[in-house]
């Protein structure tokens, strides 16, 4: 597998977009829209989930490309500015893993859940046969534990709304974990990222596979 990586200029920020080069021009596109931890903060981009994901996939021998369309630092309103625009080589599959940046903002989680259904609808109006899987997010008792309650619970009542498939914790065995974090306590070490990986692999695989 050859790997080629873009600069792209977005809106709000700028998206290093690394898919895989593939001889099959008929390959089918996953797409992640995600924050930092999808941009491989302080990694190499080869170490990122996204990444790591395309390895599995080659494996499998499943004709899918991954494009990380992830920015540090984005939130949902974020994602859901540019998400039409990095689905502007099409989309068979969406994997939206934000949110982590809204919960430590403060911002309301209703207003996170009305950015993540704007953006699933948005990518209906795309592809209407688009597959998204909507990543599950938790963060610390900051911000207190109603606002904690309210905010795990967006993920997976989005997921039910808009008939988008769970991932129930993107950072599930990892947040939290000293071992599995940079210093900053944010940001997933190589192995945190792998760890991820399979978080996600664990949903994305049988709906690739049907």
């Amino acid at each position: 597998m050859k790997l080629t990586t873009g600069l792209l200029l977005a809106t709000g920020g700028l998206v290093f977009a690394e898919e895989s080069t593939n001889a099959n021009d008929t390959a089918k596109r996953i797409v992640i829209l995600g924050d930092s931890i999808t941009a491989g903060y302080g990694l190499d981009p080869k170490e990122a989930y996204p990444a790591l994901l395309q390895q599995k996939i080659d494996d499998a021998n499943l004709p899918y490309t991954v494009a990380n369309a992830g920015v540090s630092g984005d939130t949902t309103a974020g994602g859901l500015r540019r998400v039409a625009w990095v689905m502007g080589k099409g989309a068979d599959v969406l994997v939206i893993a934000l949110g982590g940046n809204d919960g430590l903002r403060g911002i309301p989680p209703e207003v996170t859940k009305k950015n993540l259904l704007g953006i699933i609808a948005k990518a209906h109006t795309k592809n209407p046969d688009i597959k998204v899987l909507l990543a599950g997010m938790q963060i610390p008792d900051n911000m207190g534990p109603d606002f904690t309650t309210c905010f795990k619970a967006v993920f997976p009542e989005a997921a039910k709304e808009s008939k988008a498939t769970l991932i129930p914790f993107l950072l599930e065995g990892i947040g939290g974990i000293e071992k599995f974090n940079q210093p900053d306590g944010i940001h997933p070490t190589p192995e945190g990222q792998a760890k991820v990986a399979k978080n996600v692999w664990k949903i994305l695989q049988p709906a690739i596979t049907q």
